[in-house]
């Protein structure tokens, strides 16, 4: 079995998002979310201004790494970068978690796997990719063992209408992620790749004080209050499950096809699955060990 950078990178971007996800379930008990998800895109602004610092400078010849030039962006591609940050983090994420409260995490898990059918939807309609047959079929392997791993046992008691609006909600946000990555996936392959994560963040985080500076409700949520801030943990987090992770989902999706990487990024819930197993002691029933093999398998025919 071969592995290509893209294909590596998107698997590493899954685990790193799922160290990410053990760390924030923990802080979510204390913080509430938008100032979970605020605090953590300012401390990946805060390191991807680092990175590309050090990059454009003469440290990085000594350093032995390729230097990275001021990038020359037209006004189209910076506003496309920016927007995508905009709307695949500070929107989407807002009404990923607004639909989290609705559904509870077992049904929004499922909801979460139709990011790849939409990402591979728009991929065939705005980039032209096609899937051969072996990758179809390891598509629905990995889909299957995902939908295996987070079928809830036990799912609370909703009314219809909680249920229509919590999945209405959901999907939008999912097909918002995939929007915004497909829109960006052309300029990650000809623009430097760390100027494009620096904007794509920068644009996240204007968009989230954005959302602030226009809702009382969110400020106050934003504002925090009540428990402290464990400062460590989030800047793990955040260094792990988002700094390194995007990093890697987005080099994923400039060296690979969006449809593949998009595929490959949903082994995050076997790796969540494992962790929190091991990490919170949660139950690793045998439908869960069928669905880790499964979608296994999948991404054997998917890099095969």
């Amino acid at each position: 079995m071969v592995i290509g950078l893209g294909e590596a990178l998107s698997l590493g971007c899954a685990l790193t998002w799922a160290v990410g996800v053990i760390i924030y379930k923990r802080l979510g008990e204390h913080l509430p979310p938008l100032r979970l998800c605020l605090l953590k895109n300012l401390i990946v602004l805060a390191l991807s201004a680092l990175t590309v610092a050090l990059l454009a400078s003469p440290l990085a010849s000594w350093l032995g790494l390729a230097p990275l030039a001021w990038p020359r962006l037209s006004p189209q591609v910076l506003v496309t970068v920016l927007a995508s940050g905009v709307i695949g983090i500070a929107v989407a994420d807002t009404l990923y978690l607004k639909a989290l409260n609705t559904l509870g995490a077992g049904r929004m898990g499922v909801v979460g796997n139709l990011y790849s059918p939409f990402v591979i939807a728009l991929s065939f309609l705005f980039l032209g990719e096609r899937l051969d047959l072996w990758q179809v079929a390891g598509f629905v392997l990995v889909m299957a063992g995902v939908l295996l791993v987070n079928a809830p046992d036990r799912l609370s008691v909703l009314t219809p209408a909680q249920v229509r609006r919590g999945v209405a909600t959901g999907a939008l946000s999912v097909a918002l992620m995939a929007v915004a990555i497909v829109m960006v996936k052309r300029v990650l392959e000809t623009e430097p790749f760390w100027w494009i994560v620096l904007l794509r963040v920068l644009g996240a985080v204007l968009g989230l004080l954005a959302l602030v500076a226009v809702s009382p409700a969110l400020r106050r949520q934003a504002a925090g209050g009540g428990a402290p801030t464990r400062w460590a943990a989030l800047f793990v987090a955040a260094l792990v499950g988002q700094y390194l992770s995007m990093a890697m989902w987005l080099g994923g999706y400039k060296y690979t096809d969006a449809s593949v990487a998009s595929i490959l990024n949903e082994t995050a819930s076997i790796f969540i699955v494992v962790f929190a197993a091991v990490f919170l002691g949660e139950a690793l029933s045998r439908r869960r060990v069928l669905g880790v093999l499964v979608t296994l398998a999948g991404v054997v025919l998917m890099v095969r």
